[in-house]
């Protein structure tokens, strides 16, 4: 009797030791960086403008180019302006629109001493400001984000003469506005929530517009085709985006 009594006490001692159902623990939540949202900031860098002009009338005494004559220069400078824009992001695309405003300093001298026989022509010029409105594209690992851009694109360029030579002197000036397109590609990398650096580099290229030169002269006409032929720029940029926190990823 007393040992049929051990034998059941075992096992029910044995059936409190059977394995118990397993659950597996929680995944933890990985931050993920959010691109999407509204941002503005400033950008900086360096920018190089081709100029070309050819002249395509001359009825002036003082003008020594005759139509078919022409220049062109490289200048470089400095770049600075803002961004503005707003991203969309779906998984790890990104999406956007932007709208950039800059003033550069390239411009160029020349004294002509290739055409006519007075060689003393001086023809100057500056591209001055530029504006831009691009679509983003581009491909976010968590807060680095590598992008491609391209849209329309326009500059403010001006031209001048002047022949202070005598007997026959004369100047004049004219300054246009030049649609055209960029493209360009960048790196934007998010040191928070909200502030982002990034580096950027652009190429622009522009139309041919007609200047009239002969200034003091009229009626008689000095007139090139004109344009900024191209400005790539290198440039360092800020931003600051609102909102947009850290989304979790499971």
């Amino acid at each position: 009797m007393s040992l049929a009594l051990a034998m059941g006490s075992m096992s029910a001692s044995a059936a409190d030791l059977a394995a118990r159902p397993y659950t597996k623990a929680p995944v933890a939540p990985i931050a993920v960086y959010n691109w999407g949202g509204f941002y503005i900031g400033g950008n900086v860098g360096g920018a190089w403008t081709n100029q070309e002009w050819v002249n395509t009338a001359n009825t002036t005494l003082f003008g020594d180019l005759a139509p078919g004559q022409g220049f062109r220069q490289r200048g470089t400078g400095v770049i600075g302006g803002g961004q503005i824009g707003y991203n969309w992001q779906a998984n790890n695309f990104v999406f956007g629109l932007e709208g950039t405003i800059s003033g550069l300093d390239t411009r160029g001298d020349v004294l002509n001493n290739v055409f006519g026989v007075g060689l003393d022509d001086r023809f100057s010029w500056r591209a001055d400001w530029m504006a831009t409105i691009t679509g983003r594209a581009g491909l976010a690992f968590n807060n680095n984000l590598f992008y491609v851009k391209g849209g329309w694109a326009g500059v403010n360029n001006r031209l001048s003469v002047s022949d202070t030579v005598p007997a026959n002197t004369g100047s004049g000036s004219s300054t246009q506005w030049h649609n055209g397109w960029t493209v360009g590609a960048g790196w934007e990398y998010g040191i928070t929530a909200n502030w982002i650096v990034g580096l950027e580099y652009d190429y622009s290229a522009f139309e041919t517009k007609s200047y009239q030169l002969a200034g003091a002269a009229a009626p008689a006409v000095y007139t090139f085709d004109a344009k900024p032929k191209d400005i790539q720029s290198a440039v360092v940029r800020l931003s600051y985006k609102f909102g947009g926190p850290v989304v979790a990823k499971y």
